[in-house]
């Protein structure tokens, strides 16, 4: 089992990311906020967490959309999926946008998005001359049909 440290940051307290269910990958991050923020239609905030990690080498932590908010109001995280990488130990903050067609009450406490740790593989760039064919080559979007 991956072990992450956490530490609260900020003034208001939420609960730590959590699992809805046993079998859930993703750990429910809350916003962090004192009192309720509004989204209008196709507007996007920055809203705090309340918590700051500690990844092991080797792994980064996803931020996703829950897909409950995107089916009921439209609204989601802009840069999903964002990255945290193992390095950084500042505050996790979600950018969530409205692409719904009413303002949206964000609340305190409440399940903004959820988090996904996933293992990553250092990479070096050899660079060549040409690249080995395919059958699919260099058809782009679209090109299998």
């Amino acid at each position: 089992m991956l072990r992450v440290r956490i530490t609260a940051v900020g003034d208001v307290a939420v609960s730590v990311p959590s699992q809805q269910t046993v079998g859930s990958a993703g750990f429910d991050l809350c916003a962090a906020l004192a009192t309720s923020v509004t989204l209008a239609p196709g507007e996007r905030k920055l809203v705090p967490t309340g918590w700051a990690i500690e990844l092991p080498a080797g792994y980064e932590a996803q931020v996703r959309p829950r897909s409950g908010l995107a089916l009921k109001h439209g609204v989601t995280v802009l840069n999903a999926p964002g990255t945290i990488d193992s390095d950084y130990r500042g505050p996790i903050g979600v950018v969530l946008v409205n692409h719904g067609d009413a303002p949206f009450v964000v609340a305190p406490g409440e399940r903004i998005a959820q988090l996904i740790f996933a293992r990553y593989e250092e990479a070096a760039f050899d660079v060549v001359a040409t690249l080995d064919g395919t059958t699919r080559g260099t058809g782009g979007y679209g090109s299998t049909g």
